[in-house]
């Protein structure tokens, strides 16, 4: 299995020489030349198996030049050892009639960042072993919540590598504030900017393609490298989670063999719906994708109308992981629904650079909308699917979730298209009480964050994650603020050259 650059399809590299790199030379993504092939029996095949197999069986396919050692090492380190409160990982929880919520939230950090975020640490050291000839890997990450968490819980002590975390100072929640904050490590660095997602995301990818500075962290033996889904290697481990809710659907007699399900997306980056298209290519009988959008609807615009312009309104909302104006994964979609045409992805990503939008031909759009569906959700509709939700199921779901479920019903409306459907969850409840809680109609004014926390538990009759608890006795280790155009210093501060 080699793989190719959206923006030069000359290029081929090896799986771990893409995951290392993380980024292509002249910018593009890096996406396998070849999808691999799964048969409805062996899909039947991982029904029986736990969440560490299914993983391995469809890793196995995309990394073709790791060992079976090197393999097993890297999900076993990443999902073993109890680092998750859910023996099944990512259960499947049927909620009511068609509606099937994955639970992508019972790792460290309490989001669905976690379930690549603590493989992608173990396939980044056997890739630099491979690749970057004893050189440091920094890796470089702008976040707007929680990625920036899940990777510094992952990188955490690593040897041989430095995490650098940027987040947008407004931004995000105050759990996940403090959840980077607070964040202790030899290797780790956190700072927030000020501006938006979007600004840290254009700083960094402009960083990584910075040759005088990646020339400044040659000569310190170090090079950059990516946990943002931009990397393959944050990518590929979310494919498996939609094999693993297939199973799970099978397993619990929902579907049978070969039945086609429809999957719900809440996302602002697109990385967690492409792992999906990806699944799809490979096999998994998925119909429709849905992609949820909050009030930055800016890619529900795109899927309707193939034309993608981020000169519009940001909006800060009470979901902040999707606050995000530029979808950087939608470009792997562009290329392999536009026929491998690296050229037109490069005309349209310069287009984006410059007047911050393009649109797509009616022939390519056609080729999307053939996979994908979407909807947008306002913040009241986000408070009164979660009020609603717990009121009919006593299903607790966060504000990101909220989108993606009121998104569902939205979509089986309008088309009634009702096919036994995975909403994916995102983020526990817990790390957005405040908002939660609002939307349950108890009085927040004068609670502090987790007085918050003990409230929704004793309003709910549910218990909080205990990493989430642990955070009240944590001190601050992190206060440092930059503009976006003092990121590069801010680099070098952090790394000590």
């Amino acid at each position: 299995m080699l793989y190719t650059s959206t923006r030069n399809n000359q290029i081929r590299v090896t799986a771990s020489r893409a995951i290392a790199q993380g980024i292509s030379e002249e910018g593009g993504l890096f996406v396998p030349c070849e999808v691999p092939s799964f048969s409805l029996e062996k899909i039947a095949s991982m029904v029986a198996m736990p969440y560490t197999e299914r993983a391995k069986t469809v890793l196995r396919a995309y990394l073709t030049d790791f060992t079976e050692e090197e393999l097993t090492a890297c999900v076993e380190g990443a999902y073993g050892h109890q680092k998750f409160t859910s023996e099944k990982i990512a259960p499947t929880v049927n909620v009511e009639g068609n509606e099937n919520i994955l639970e992508l939230w019972h790792g460290p950090t309490c989001a669905f960042k976690d379930m690549a975020l603590q493989l992608l640490p173990h396939l980044m050291t056997v890739s630099a072993r491979k690749n970057a000839d004893g050189k440091t890997i920094v890796i470089l990450v702008a976040t707007s919540g929680d990625t920036g968490k899940a990777a510094l819980e992952g990188f955490k002590d690593v040897d041989k590598t430095k995490i650098l975390v940027f987040y947008p100072v407004d931004g995000v929640s105050p759990m996940q504030k403090l959840q980077m904050t607070t964040q202790e490590g030899e290797n780790v660095a956190v700072c927030a900017i000020k501006g938006n997602f979007d600004d840290a995301q254009s700083a960094v990818k402009a960083i990584f393609t910075d040759a005088a500075i990646k020339e400044r962290l040659a000569e310190k033996n170090m090079l950059f490298s990516s946990a943002n889904s931009i990397n393959w290697g944050r990518l590929v481990p979310q494919i498996v989670y939609y094999f693993s809710a297939y199973c799970d659907l099978l397993e619990q007699g929902s579907i049978t063999l070969g039945d086609p399900i429809n999957v719900v997306v809440p996302t602002g980056n697109f990385g967690n719906i492409l792992a999906c298209y990806y699944a799809k290519r490979m096999g998994l009988p998925v119909k429709t994708m849905v992609c949820a959008s909050n009030a930055n609807n800016i890619l529900t615009d795109f899927l309707t109308t193939g034309d993608y312009d981020k000169n519009r309104a940001f909006y800060t909302t009470t979901s902040p992981s999707m606050d995000i104006l530029i979808s950087s994964n939608l470009e792997r979609l562009l290329y392999h629904c536009g026929g491998e045409d690296s050229a037109m992805i490069d005309e349209l990503m310069q287009s984006l650079s410059q007047d911050g939008r393009y649109t797509v031909s009616e022939k390519l759009l056609s080729a999307i909308q053939k996979d994908f569906a979407a909807g947008c959700c306002s913040e009241e509709d986000v408070f009164a699917t979660i009020r609603q939700q717990f009121k009919d199921d006593r299903y607790l779901i966060d504000t990101h979730t909220a989108v993606a479920v009121k998104t569902y019903f939205d979509y089986v409306k309008r088309t009634g298209d009702d096919l036994p459907t995975v909403i994916d969850a995102t983020a526990s409840p817990y790390k957005f009480s405040k908002s939660v809680l609002s939307a349950l109609g108890e009085d927040v004014t004068a609670l502090s964050e987790f007085d918050m926390v003990d409230a929704l538990s004793r309003a709910t009759d549910t218990e909080p994650p205990a990493p989430l608890k642990a955070l009240q006795d944590k001190a601050v280790r992190h206060r440092e603020v930059c503009d976006r155009e003092s990121m590069s210093e801010m680099v070098f501060r952090l790394l000590n050259i």
